[in-house]
């Protein structure tokens, strides 16, 4: 099987980037075609259609959240079942999740439309954002099924080895959605719902792939009613392990949805800016998720087979690799600000702004791969509670907070800082609960091997 080579036989290093290398790409590809919509849609020069998108935004991200609940708590439970040979469990759990997918997508996609005016009220979308931010929510509501079903299905598809498969999935869409942006944005008039046809129709195409690949193409994988019906309660586990991405994913959007509202104190000008200011320094944060997310099914699959070893070594080197990524990426933004900027912006007071937010944005940048490895690893090892609280800690309990006291005492820049503070000591908690779930399952190993020797 795929997965045996890779997450079993493979030297370390080689197999930390056959799964880092195309988590990273889809990553990247991500960033590019969010970038894209951003960038045709400043060509329209309209700064109300720019902060359209930053209000809209945490209604996906919370959309995301589903996608990465099933998607990750599937794939940390098919690659640990893979790694204890329970072939049947691994197509048990890929089936729910497939179903459920759907069945969210669906439900969100009636929620959101018939919802749209009251959401985006209570997100701080002023009188002159609101018609155009309507626009985009709908049409991306409709698209919601396939949305969260290919975002599931590229982290499944991992789990089973099939690395290269999930990238295809990925950069299909990716390139289906830019290809069609200045298409529907320009070409069409459509503006800012032409941004979101283009999204919908991307995640169409990735679905495509992801199911071509698991209807004929995996033994281990599967999307059959049977399998799914077959154990149900399945399900539980799955969201026990997925919930903490999920809870990230889910208050991250309050956090931006908070965010907006005290944005919008400062004007349309300020919502803007730090629209263009997050699309700037999400390469930094994305990637190293990214890394970390990758290597996912490598833990688990040797939490399953219980190696101590190897897993030693993953969790050695992919914290140097986030450590060395995030710092670099952040100079690097730091030192092309105004160009990066200048993609999204073109009102020169909004550029100053986004100026002012930078560098705040990027201060916790080397630290965030430690909080994402962490939630990775207790999900890996079966302490989804450790893993959830971690995740509601960074956008939630540390981040809430922040954002309102930084914003009494310190205005606009304040909120900005917020994230700084936020990232530093998330990255701090997690490195200790990372070192406390390590113990246990050293311990946990040690005496598996004591009996066996017996």
């Amino acid at each position: 099987m795929q997965s045996e080579a890779l997450f079993r036989d493979k030297p370390v290093w080689p197999a930390i980037f056959a799964l880092v290398g195309p988590s990273v790409l889809t990553i990247l590809v991500m960033v590019v075609y969010n970038m894209t919509d951003l960038f045709f849609i400043g060509l329209l020069r309209d700064t109300a259609q720019t902060a359209a998108v930053s209000v809209v935004g945490p209604v996906f991200t919370v959309v995301a959240a589903g996608a990465t609940v099933l998607g990750m708590g599937g794939c940390a439970a098919v690659a640990a079942s893979l790694g204890a040979r329970h072939m049947q469990d691994a197509r048990t759990v890929s089936s729910l999740c497939g179903w459920c997918a759907l069945a969210v997508g669906l439900a969100l996609s009636a929620v959101l439309n018939l919802a749209a005016v009251p959401v985006l009220g209570a997100l701080g979308a002023n009188a002159e954002i609101t018609p155009y931010a309507q626009s985009y929510l709908r049409v991306l509501a409709l698209g919601a099924a396939p949305m969260i079903f290919s975002n599931a299905m590229a982290m499944l598809v991992r789990a089973d080895g099939a690395v290269r498969r999930g990238l295809v999935g990925n950069l299909a869409g990716s390139v289906t959605n830019m290809v069609l942006d200045p298409l529907f944005i320009l070409g069409f008039g459509w503006g800012i719902a032409g941004a979101a046809a283009a999204t919908v129709a991307g995640n169409l195409v990735a679905s495509g792939i992801y199911l071509e690949y698991i209807l004929r193409r995996s033994q281990a994988l599967s999307l059959a009613p049977a399998d799914a019906l077959r154990d149900p309660a399945r399900l539980g586990r799955v969201l026990a392990l997925g919930l903490p991405n999920g809870v990230s994913n889910l208050l991250a959007g309050c956090a931006g949805g908070f965010s907006n509202r005290l944005l919008v104190q400062y004007g349309t000008a300020a919502l803007a800016a730090m629209a263009a200011a997050d699309k700037a320094v999400m390469v930094v944060g994305l990637v190293q998720m990214g890394i970390c997310m990758g290597v996912q099914p490598l833990l688990a699959y040797n939490v399953g087979a219980r190696d101590r070893a190897r897993l030693r070594a993953v969790l050695a080197r992919v914290l140097g690799l986030t450590a060395v990524f995030g710092a670099g990426f952040a100079f690097l933004c730091l030192a092309a600000q105004q160009p990066l900027l200048g993609l999204f912006l073109s009102d020169a007071g909004a550029l100053a702004l986004g100026a002012q937010l930078l560098p705040w944005l990027l201060a916790g940048s080397p630290l965030v791969g430690v909080y994402y490895l962490s939630i990775n690893f207790l999900q890996a090892s079966g302490r989804g509670g450790a893993a959830t609280v971690l995740s509601a800690l960074r956008q939630g309990a540390l981040l809430l907070p922040a954002l309102y006291l930084l914003n009494a005492a310190w205005g606009l820049p304040g909120l900005a800082a917020a994230r700084a503070v936020a990232d530093v000591l998330g990255a701090a908690i997690g490195l200790a609960l990372l070192a406390w779930a390590w113990r246990g399952f050293s311990c946990r190993a040690a005496d598996k091997t004591a009996i066996q020797n017996v």
